[in-house]
């Protein structure tokens, strides 16, 4: 917490200055929003140790006092103070400037068919679950349900703290082998799907896009076995041609807000994908492509013929499958985080 109080003391010292008002308006937003986050860390730092001491003095009365019940309850203070302590501890590793920003999800059903959307929905559900767990707002921005069940793909905003630092460490393709609901015979089968996380950018971040470098598609919403939803063309597609993303939204009835939306996903996407480019000269970031590439998977999910889920970035492991499905991701988080700790001191030590 010394190197927060730092930080601190030296964004401090910038923001007092008078030429601080000379600087960018974006550059001013994004020192005060650091300055804030430090403060926030610092003074909840101080809280829960302020609380583990006090805890560990109703500990020491209530043993003297041979107290079983007090001491009970402090034992389950502590259990509590313990999670928000990990949880600040986590805060700390994160130190790149998007990670306090709201993300955007997108999952895409890999080849498979039923059995790959089946899959879509659960880890959907997983994050929804974590979401859940963590306080953190859920959106649906796109949704495109399978023919027969599950989910071809989706896209939903998380907003909440340091929600794309977290969720960042999803990046990637997940793998799934289970004995397939779909298969009468009864067989196992290996399903894939994408997960791309993006940073939400702020107001104060502009993206340009010029109108002769993009295609607008207007079309029908459409649901299983291609229901219209709407009977007026209100869903919309955007092909951005210079980088070949192509983002489409059509949860809304107004094809006004599936179109702000759509240039929301964009724009976010395409912010991305620069800061990508950036990091890959620096060899920082993202090491390797296929780590992202289809087939490449981050972390597979074995419901057959044993119980496992792997992290194969981190070689975490974690026999307890239901407990991952229903939001239990930090384990895995905590590694990958740590796993790019030096990285991130390294990035530190050649920009100061």
């Amino acid at each position: 917490m010394d190197t927060r109080q730092k930080e601190l003391d030296k964004i401090e010292i910038v923001m007092a200055s008078p030429d601080f008002w000379k600087k960018e308006q974006a550059e001013r937003s994004g020192l005060g929003q650091q300055r804030a986050v430090f403060k926030n860390q610092i003074n909840s730092w101080k809280e829960l140790n302020q609380r583990a001491e006090d805890a560990e003095m109703l500990a020491q009365l209530s043993i003297e006092e041979d107290d079983g019940d007090t001491l009970k309850e402090v034992a389950k203070d502590v259990t509590v103070l313990e999670k928000q302590i990990a949880d600040v501890e986590r805060q700390l590793l994160l130190g790149d400037p998007n990670d306090i920003r709201n993300a955007i999800i997108s999952i895409n059903s890999g080849a498979g068919g039923t059995e790959s959307q089946d899959w879509v929905e659960m880890l959907f559900r997983m994050y929804s679950r974590w979401c859940e767990e963590k306080a953190m707002k859920m959106e649906i921005l796109d949704h495109l349900p399978g023919e027969e069940a599950g989910i071809k793909n989706i896209t939903f905003s998380v907003e909440g703290s340091y929600a794309f630092g977290y969720l960042k460490s999803e990046h990637g393709i997940h793998r799934m082998v289970r004995i397939s609901p779909f298969d009468a015979s009864g067989r196992r089968h290996t399903s894939f799907a994408s997960v791309s996380v993006y940073p939400e950018l702020p107001t104060d971040i502009k993206i340009e896009i010029d109108e002769k470098d993009i295609r607008i598609d207007i079309f029908r919403s459409s649901g299983p076995g291609g229901q219209h939803v709407n009977k007026t063309s209100s869903a919309v597609r955007i092909t951005h041609f210079p980088t070949g993303i192509v983002v489409q939204c059509q949860n809304e009835k107004s094809q006004h807000r599936n179109r702000d939306t759509a240039f929301k996903i964009l724009k976010a996407r395409i912010y991305s994908l620069e800061q990508e480019k950036l990091e890959k000269k620096k060899h920082d970031l993202h090491h390797n492509q296929k780590e992202i590439a289809w087939g490449s998977q981050i972390r597979s999910y074995v419901f057959n013929p044993y119980r496992l889920v792997k992290d194969h970035r981190t070689g975490v492991e974690i026999g307890d499958v239901d407990s991952v499905m229903n939001g239990s991701l930090d384990t895995f988080m905590d590694s990958y985080l740590r796993s790019r700790k030096p990285e991130l001191l390294i990035k530190k030590a050649a920009s100061s």
